[in-house]
């Protein structure tokens, strides 16, 4: 297979790593595999084998992280002080069914689906890697780069830790990712600085007291009530202990008690989320939220017991780093193909990255130009236009070479 670069597009600048119709024929096909066997977070075996394989193929130097599943692999030797660019993908998938009926690469797996995007990511960085492998055996590549294939994304508090601990940031400089977004058209990006994502923590509560006959509530803890005020009244009282430009917001998920029409419970429990778009009002989140919790279950007279499982942070661009993608994207597709694009209430462990390097992540369009149906991401009918991994992938390999001009 020829890695050599085709003739620029009209309008492209003289930059090379576009890439060859049969790597572009490969990577489809490689993210059709990844998306009939998803594998879910730290489970991802299969996963991290292919993309090893596929690496050590074009004569590189993948390693398995220190969990079992994940990758590492470096573009050109690090000299040990200049720092290096590093491209990111999450590999793992979701614990949902696939509901494609007539899609062809649909999961054979039950019950799990890539309806994230995340064949996509992980393809992306596999397919630069390789078109960077290319430019580097021709000494065309300036700097050396680091592909990080990161597990576990969608498990709280999110991979990328647990990456971070084995040393991944190790010589990387600055971190760059792409995420799909079926709002966005293939062919193009949204961009923005600042928070891109929100903060995303996970909420579950034990509530509990005497329980009785539903004739005599007045002799009992009426449990149902109590945590129907829960539902209803924390959120209020957060909302007027927190700036509202925070954006703090609960959103409650799950609700259990009782087995009987007539019987008041003695437990019920609650599980929702946190999010917030304000680094700030998020550190401060946990003490706020336990704290409305205790009173309102206090005033039914409910015990309450709170795991509050912090999740991340929000993804804060670099205004640096977003110029960067945006030059990169640039200079391939022309500057109609950035878009702005805006905060975000999902929730995503590239921040942890961001909390030690600066680095950016771009949206990925990945909706067919025309259609008018958006499928939404952790929907099993979520699938990509495969276009998209040409964009990301040429997006990443202009990235590389212009972060070495720019440094």
């Amino acid at each position: 297979m020829s890695l050599e670069p085709e003739v620029d597009l009209p309008g492209e600048a003289a930059l090379p790593g576009t890439l060859p119709e049969d790597l572009r024929a490969e990577l489809v096909a490689f993210r059709r595999d990844l998306h009939m066997h998803p594998e879910l977070g730290n489970q991802e075996f299969r996963t991290t084998a292919a993309i090893k394989e596929r690496l050590e193929a074009a004569g590189l130097a993948p390693r398995v992280l220190a969990m079992g599943t994940g990758l590492v692999c470096d573009i050109g030797e690090w000299d040990g002080a200049t720092p290096m660019l590093g491209l990111r993908a999450d590999i793992d998938a979701l614990p949902i069914p696939d509901m494609k009926t007539e899609c062809a690469y649909r999961s054979t797996v039950p019950d799990r689906a890539h309806a994230c995007g995340h064949d996509v990511h992980t393809t992306v960085v596999l397919g630069a890697g390789l078109v960077l492998a290319g430019l580097h055996r021709r000494g065309l590549l300036p700097r050396p780069v680091r592909l990080i294939f990161q597990p576990a994304e969608e498990v709280l508090p999110g991979g990328a830790a647990d990456a971070i601990g084995c040393g991944v940031l190790d010589g990387v400089g600055r971190m760059i990712a792409v995420h799909c977004d079926p709002r966005v058209d293939a062919g193009r990006i949204g961009l923005r600085e600042g928070a891109i994502t929100s903060a995303c923590d996970r909420l579950e509560i034990g509530l509990d007291g005497p329980g009785g006959h539903t004739a005599r509530p007045h002799l009992t803890t009426d449990l149902v009530t109590a945590a129907a005020r829960v539902v209803v009244d924390v959120p209020a009282v957060i909302g007027r202990r927190v700036d509202t430009r925070s954006g703090l917001a609960i959103t409650w998920g799950r609700i259990e008690s009782g087995h009987a029409p007539n019987v008041i419970p003695q437990h019920a429990e609650l599980s929702g989320t946190v999010r917030c778009l304000d680094l700030a009002a998020w550190r401060q989140a946990p003490d706020m939220v336990v704290a409305a919790i205790d009173e309102v279950a206090n005033l039914h007279g409910a015990k309450s017991e709170i795991n509050y499982v912090r999740g991340v942070p929000p993804v804060v661009n670099d205004p640096d780093v977003t110029e960067l993608l945006r030059d990169a994207m640039t200079a391939r597709r022309g500057a109609q193909s950035v878009e702005s694009t805006e905060q975000s209430l999902g929730g995503e462990d590239f921040s942890w990255y961001l909390e030690h390097v600066p680095g950016a992540m771009a949206r990925l369009g990945v909706r067919t130009p025309g259609e008018r149906t958006v499928r939404d991401l952790h929907q099993g009918d979520f699938d990509a236009d495969e276009s998209a991994i040409t964009v990301g992938v040429e997006l990443f390999t202009a990235a590389a070479l212009l972060d070495a001009d720019a440094r």
